[in-house]
Parts: structure tokens; C-alpha cells; sequence
């Protein structure tokens, strides 16, 4: 047993470190962990540290749990102010064009690969969905700050598609069960069992589960509690519809979107983000490792060449497809397709939902398991390197640089903060050298933005007339909450159209920043008495139960 702590101890370290590795070097990590699961699986160069894992039901179980945190966290994190403009096309392609990618890859295998026809259709289903942690990975780690929301709706869509793909995989795989025992088939009995069971189930326990968990974190704001019923609320999430016949995957992913867009104490909500991330990470390590681990190399051969073909088919032909008829209608520009096309990772979830294949009992006459594993890796490869280079090629990505983003990697790791001050002509600062500014204690300037320049700031260097200081600063760390709140400013409401100095908030509120959605995204603006507020604002206000005014 130690031994057996000590090589999962080495295997997660490894992980880690080849994911740093992999991102540096712009390969996705999901490949990295895959390929070490496969390099020490059975058919691996080292005999010594070969591991003879063939049991796909424990693979199951273990993938089922992985993806029911990663589903819940990937709606956890989604920002849904920021993503609702995008949510009709984002939903749109991950229902509808999933069940178009699926039948069109499904009848490519039937009619040029000569697949029996649900063979093919449960291929198409298995890898229709895109994976929202390759998606995530490649954009966060390129820094790919895309055009027209396109950012935010690939995060929306890979998100919100696994369930789609998972309900299409149950179909076909009850369909061909039903066939091997010879039963009466009624399409409308199967529609209505198997479509509308799964989505309505789905989505009901969904939408009831996040309004109890809702009203639970309204009662209860104990230090520690938050997190640790958050996971039971994920596992609940999807044992309760799956008991009843309903999508799991998709229930837990409305459960993750409404409690992360749900105001819960803020420290809490902190706290959950920082324990779910690392949770995610260590699970999608175990996932990737584990599918690696469970195929055999040599099996791969056998399968390359089919695999090559669909891969091509899916990426040149099924989703343009897919994507061209969905977007076109919304005027989406021809390159924005072509990224979202290009940006249609499979990944981790179809393999998964491969595995369940495996042990549905249906009989197949190609290795459907191994075909998906390829598909996969070849998608992962080739999209992930082709994503960075034809986004900046077309012109697709937002060269404005956010510097707090830029910081935002080294200030998660210490206790400093970096904001912004823009210097206008009247600015007391204008034209003073920097050794001439009295800052406030603690705070120094590390960088000046003059226009497409930057200033490393020393005692000499002037500030001029519309340079953007940035500012670092240490962090506030008091028991004391800050106690921040939203307070969002639709057409209806009183304060819409009025200057903030016009406006008489209640004496212990005060606004310290305001949330503006303009046609390139949100921006964020500091507030002073003479911005009007204009509609869908989002003010955030610093509270306290007993404040002091000057």
C-alpha cells in the first residue's frame, strides 16, 4: 500500500510538471497526460514500470465522477453577464449542431467507410461534443482574447454539449440493444422515452436543485461549509435525475451556472473557486492519465487509418457544416466560423462516454473504443496547434493588451495587487517626474502605457498627458470583509440615465467600480460623479453594517 501512495504521489508530480512543460511549449496537456498513461500502460518501453489496467468498468465509474466536477465547475466559472449574449448561439451549436455533426459523421462512416449504420451513428455520437478543458486550456494559455464574443461562446458551447452527446449515445446504444433482443421498436415511444425523458429530467432536476442550494447558502455562511456542500450538491446534481432516467451530466452543468452566478458570501466564494480549480486540475489529470493507460498502443495501428479519415471528415466537413448553418443567420462573419470550426476540440468526455460502449454489451464489428482514442489525440494535436496561428493569421484576436491580466498569474501567488490610473491633463500627476509624485504608502508605479510603449518607470521619467500608470500595491488581508455586492442597473430603474453624483445610494454603500458591456465586451470603469449610468450597468458597492463619512 505505501508503495502503491508513493508511484500515485510520482505520477501526479510528474503530470504536473509536464503540463507546466506542455504548456510553454503551446501542446495541449491533455495529450501530455494521455500519452504518460499510455507510455506506462502495458504495452510501454519500460517493463519495470509497466501497469496492466484492462478494467474498463472501474475507467466508468472513475471517468463518470471526473466529468461530473468538471461539468459543474466549468458552470461554476462561466460568467453569465459577460456569456448571455452568446447563449442563443452558443446553445444552438451544442444541441443542434451536435445532432448534425453526429448524423453526418455517422452516415460518412455508413456510406464511404462502410460501417454498419449505427455503428457509425454511435461513433458520430460518441465524438460530436467539443471538450470544454482543451477549449479552456488553449484559449487561457495563449492568452487568445478573441473578437466578437467568440471567446465566450466556444466556452459556452464545449460547456454546455457534453450532455447532448452523452443523450445520443444512450439512444443509439438502447437501439441497438432493442435490436439484439429482437423488441418492437415505436419511433415516437423512442423519442418520447429516451429525447424527452433525458432532457426534461434533466433539466427539471437541474433548475430545482440549484433553487434548494440557492436558498441553503442563504441560511447558512459557516467558514469551511460552502465547499464541502458544493460537492455534495454536485453529486446530487446528477445521481438524482440519472436515478429517474433524466441527463446527469446536463442537470449538474445548470446547477454549476446558477450558484456560480448566485451571490454567496464573497470570501466563501473565493474560497470555492480556489478548492474546485484545484479539485478540476487533480481530477482532469486523473482522467487524461487514466484513458491513456487503458488503451494499447498496438491496437492503434489497426484503427489509424479509419481514424484519420473521420477526424478529417469531422473537422473539413461536418462541423463547417454544422457551425455555417447555425451561424450564418446570426451574420457571423466568415472568419469567426472558421475559428469556432477550428476550435471543435474532442477530448476527454467522448473518450469517456467510449468506454461506456464498452460495457453496454452491444456487439461491434470495428474497435470503437481505439477509433475515438485517436480521433481525439489527432484532433487535440492538430486543432490545438492550428487555434493560436489562424486566430492571430485572420486577425481574430484583441492586440489591446490587459495589463491586469498579463498580472494576473504572478499576483495569484502573492499578496499584491495591480490597478490602473489613467493621468488626463488636469491630473495633478501631469507632467510631474515620478520621483516628484507623493504616492500612497506602499504603492509605487512599475509601468507606464504611452500609447503602443511601455515605460519602465524610474525617478527621472516624466508622466504626461494620457499615460496609464500601473500601480502595484499590497493586498487587503483583514478578517473584516470588505462586503462587496453587485447592483445591476437595468432601462426600468431609477438611477438609468442619471449622472452617479445625481444619485443618493443608501449611507452605507458606496460604489467602487462599474461594469459597462459595450459591442467589444465588458469594460470596467472607475467610478467619479460625472459618468451617467447607462442601461445593464453593473455597479459594485463597497457595504458595511456601520460606516464613518468624512
Amino acid at each position: 500500500m505505501i508503495y502503491v501512495l508513493a508511484f500515485i504521489a510520482v505520477i501526479i508530480i510528474l503530470c504536473t510538471f509536464l503540463g507546466k512543460v506542455s504548456g510553454k511549449l503551446g501542446i495541449p496537456m491533455l495529450v501530455v497526460f494521455i500519452i504518460l498513461g499510455m507510455l506506462l500502460g502495458e504495452d510501454g518501453p519500460i517493463p519495470a514500470l509497466r501497469i496492466p489496467f484492462e478494467d474498463f468498468d472501474i475507467a466508468e465509474k472513475v471517468s463518470t465522477v471526473c466529468l461530473i466536477f468538471i461539468m459543474f465547475y466549468g458552470g461554476f466559472g462561466t460568467n453569465w453577464q459577460h456569456a448571455k449574449k452568446q447563449a442563443v448561439k452558443a446553445g444552438l451549436l451544442s444541441s443542434v449542431g451536435v445532432i448534425l455533426t453526429a448524423e453526418m459523421v455517422g452516415l460518412f462512416c455508413h456510406f464511404v467507410l462502410k460501417l454498419a449504420l449505427l455503428e457509425g451513428l454511435l461513433i458520430g455520437a460518441v465524438i460530436a461534443s467539443t471538450d470544454a478543458a482543451t477549449v479552456f486550456f488553449i484559449l487561457r494559455s495563449k492568452k487568445l482574447n478573441l473578437k466578437m464574443g467568440t471567446a465566450p461562446m466556444l466556452e459556452l458551447e464545449s460547456g454546455s454539449n457534453d450532455p447532448w452527446s452523452y443523450m445520443l449515445t444512450i439512444i443509439v446504444l438502447q437501439i441497438m440493444q432493442m435490436q439484439n433482443t429482437a423488441a418492437e421498436i415505436s419511433p415516437a415511444a423512442l423519442f418520447t422515452e429516451l429525447v424527452l425523458r433525458q432532457l426534461i429530467f434533466g433539466f427539471g432536476c437541474g433548475a430545482l436543485i440549484a433553487l434548494l442550494s440557492v436558498r441553503i447558502f442563504k441560511k447558512i455562511s459557516a467558514a469551511g461549509v460552502t465547499s464541502i456542500l458544493m460537492v455534495a450538491i454536485a453529486l446530487l446534481s446528477y445521481a438524482l435525475p440519472s436515478m429517474i432516467g433524466g441527463n446527469g451530466y446536463l442537470s449538474v452543468y445548470i446547477v454549476g451556472i446558477v450558484l456560480g452566478n448566485t451571490r454567496i458570501d464573497t470570501e466563501e466564494k473565493v474560497a470555492s473557486v480556489h478548492f474546485f480549480d484545484g479539485v478540476t486540475n487533480l481530477l482532469q489529470i486523473a482522467l487524461f492519465f487514466l484513458l491513456g493507460l487503458l488503451s494499447t498502443p498496438r491496437e492503434i495501428p489497426l484503427v489509424i487509418g479509419t481514424s484519420i479519415l473521420i477526424m478529417l471528415f469531422l473537422t473539413l466537413v461536418a462541423r463547417p457544416i454544422a457551425v455555417g448553418l447555425i451561424l450564418t443567420p446570426f451574420k457571423a462573419p466568415f472568419k469567426q466560423q472558421l475559428i469556432v470550426n477550428i476550435a471543435g476540440f474532442r477530448g476527454a468526455a467522448s473518450i469517456a462516454f467510449a468506454i461506456i460502449i464498452s460495457l453496454a454489451g452491444v456487439t461491434t464489428n470495428n474497435d470503437v473504443f481505439h477509433i475515438v482514442f485517436c480521433i481525439v489525440l489527432l484532433s487535440i494535436i492538430v486543432q490545438g496547434m492550428l487555434l493560436p496561428y489562424l486566430s492571430k493569421e485572420l486577425g481574430m484576436v484583441d492586440d489591446r493588451e490587459d495589463v491586469m491580466k498579463t498580472f494576473s498569474d504572478y499576483q495569484s501567488e502573492t499578496d499584491l495587487q495591480f490597478v490602473s490610473a489613467e493621468v488626463t491633463a488636469e491630473h495633478p500627476w501631469a507632467n510631474k517626474l515620478i520621483k516628484k509624485v507623493v504616492f500612497p504608502p506602499d504603492v509605487r508605479a512599475v509601468m507606464i502605457l504611452r500609447g503602443d510603449e511601455k515605460v519602465i518607470p524610474k525617478g527621472d521619467t516624466q508622466i504626461l498627458p494620457g499615460d496609464v500608470l500601473i500601480l502595484v500595491g499590497n493586498e487587503y488581508l483583514d478578517e473584516r470583509s470588505v462586503g462587496l455586492t453587485e447592483l445591476r442597473i437595468d432601462g426600468g430603474h431609477y438611477a438609468c440615465g442619471k449622472r452617479l453624483s445625481d444619485i443618493r445610494f443608501l449611507n452605507n454603500a458606496l460604489v467602487v467600480l462599474i461594469k459597462r458591456t459595450t459591442k467589444s465586451g465588458v469594460k470596467t470603469l472607475v467610478p467619479n460623479g460625472n459618468i451617467i449610468l447607462s442601461d445593464n450597468d453593473v455597479l459594485v458597492m463597497a457595504m458595511a453594517e456601520k460606516v464613518k463619512t468624512a
